[in-house]
């Protein structure tokens, strides 16, 4: 087995090409897997998604494939990403309501905001309750989203970012070992190979 070994989830919905791009500039090792086994003995895994909550919740659950992310939330670092992190809360609003994964206290719904959604664009970070996930970066730190709902935390401990949209947005959490961003770090310069850096590095 590889040292290090980032698994990239794939259930069927994310942009896995991207992802995979960014770590492997990185230099780390990674694989895209959908097998329990590789999945167990990796390191850390990644969650990415693009869609919509309860498609992406069927297609885990019909593989089985929810039961062994919370197993494995217990022992080894997991990284939401977009779609990724919201399936980390509790529910989701989205088309229907559903349950989540749970690792995340809390429920995804609707951004309140006057602006026109979806939210599309570069907006700045402001960091709260600090967390290895950003180390090395400045409070104010730009990223990319692209997201129309979003995690709404049960406790503001679990809140390591927030983004303005014409509302105060949730951009990350951390609870245990399991981390969210509901930005895209593949598609965020610089910073974003940070933060992909910083979480492979989480369990050396």
């Amino acid at each position: 087995m590889m040292r290090n070994l980032t698994a990239i989830l794939d259930y069927g919905v994310g942009n896995l090409k991207s992802v995979t791009n960014a770590i492997r500039f990185l230099g780390q090792d990674t694989i895209i897997t959908s097998d329990p086994r590789e999945l167990e003995r990796s390191d850390a895994i990644i969650l990415p998604g693009v869609g919509a909550f309860p498609d992406a919740v069927e297609k885990l659950r019909a593989s089985g494939l929810d039961k062994i992310l919370i197993d494995q939330a217990r022992n080894k670092p997991i990284l939401g990403i977009c779609l990724g992190m919201q399936l980390l809360f509790n529910a989701g609003e989205e088309i229907r309501p559903c349950r989540g994964l749970g690792l995340v206290a809390g429920t995804v719904r609707k951004i309140v905001t006057d602006r026109k959604l979806p939210h599309i664009g570069w907006n700045s970070l402001t960091f709260q309750n600090s967390s290895p996930l950003f180390r090395g970066l400045p409070n104010g730190t730009y990223v990319y989203f692209v997201h129309t709902f979003c995690g709404m935390a049960d406790h503001e401990s679990d809140v390591i970012a927030r983004t303005d949209y014409g509302a105060p947005i949730v951009a990350a959490v951390s609870c245990g070992n399991v981390y969210g961003c509901q930005f895209h770090p593949e598609k965020s310069g610089e910073a974003g190979l940070q933060i992909l850096k910083n979480f492979g590095e989480l369990n050396r």
